[in-house]
């Protein structure tokens, strides 16, 4: 039995109309790219978590991408949940927070992100064995437990950004157990070309990204939520969810 929500999300959901990056940019941008790969698959896995954050930046700056984060920092043993639109959203919050991500297992394989997400310390969840997704709520407990501030997409997949999905509540059972508080962090872009939805692939889209002028992600965290002995998941992943959609959009990225 497999877990794979679906977003419904495709090609049609990206509008077009961005700058392109000027003649040759693109192929910089990319050549940069590759070398952060290559030193991913040596160099990654052995950085402490200061550098793992700097090389969440320059990958972002390599690419032409902005980062803005709004709203305070989460303080350290808090459970981070996002919408999620692009394996973008992985690279932005490894660069400002020092997080333990929930990632599906596939995401160990792609090539620069896989690594930072080990480097973090990730929790890699397979989503074709269900039966173990209680043992994955426990570790993130544990985790938050030990004072790791941990990261989760709730949706189990990406979406267009304009299109949300619903957070589903398992992960915040971890929050409840640990008694850790619940950070909503709003992912948004300035272009609707960071959507990695459909049949896209990491490198189609790290070459779509790479080929505009530019484009500003924007993180937006909320007011955390401090569940106590006894709340509810499903209470606290809607009202998570409340709190993110708030501040969800294309457009709004400054």
């Amino acid at each position: 039995m497999m877990w794979l929500p679906e977003s419904g999300c495709g090609p049609g959901c990206r509008t077009g109309g961005d700058d392109p990056a000027r003649h040759g940019t693109a192929t910089l941008r990319m050549a940069g790219v590759c070398t952060v790969l290559l030193l991913s698959l040596v160099v990654l896995p052995l950085l402490r978590r200061a550098a793992v954050r700097a090389g969440a930046r320059a990958l972002l700056a390599l690419l032409g991408v902005r980062l803005v984060w709004r709203g305070p920092l989460p303080r350290p043993g808090s459970l981070l949940v996002a919408n999620h639109v692009s394996w973008l959203d992985i690279v932005a919050l490894v660069a400002v927070v020092p997080v333990r991500l929930v990632a599906k297992s596939e995401v160990r394989t792609w090539p620069a992100v896989g690594a930072l997400a080990a480097a973090t310390g990730a929790i890699f969840l397979d989503r074709t064995r269900p039966r173990t997704l209680p043992r994955t709520v426990a570790e993130v407990a544990a985790a938050l437990r030990a004072g790791r501030t941990v990261a989760v997409f709730p949706e189990g997949t990406t979406f267009c950004g304009a299109r949300q999905g619903r957070f589903r509540p398992a992960v915040f059972q971890a929050a409840v157990d640990a008694g850790a508080p619940v950070v909503p962090v709003s992912i948004r872009y300035d272009s609707t070309a960071a959507a990695f939805v459909g049949d896209d692939t990491l490198w189609s889209s790290v070459r779509r990204v790479a080929g505009l002028r530019g484009m500003t992600a924007t993180l937006v965290a909320a007011p955390a939520l401090r569940p106590t002995e006894g709340t509810d998941r499903r209470a606290l992943a809607r009202a998570a969810q409340a709190c993110v959609g708030v501040t969800s959009g294309f457009g709004l990225a400054a």
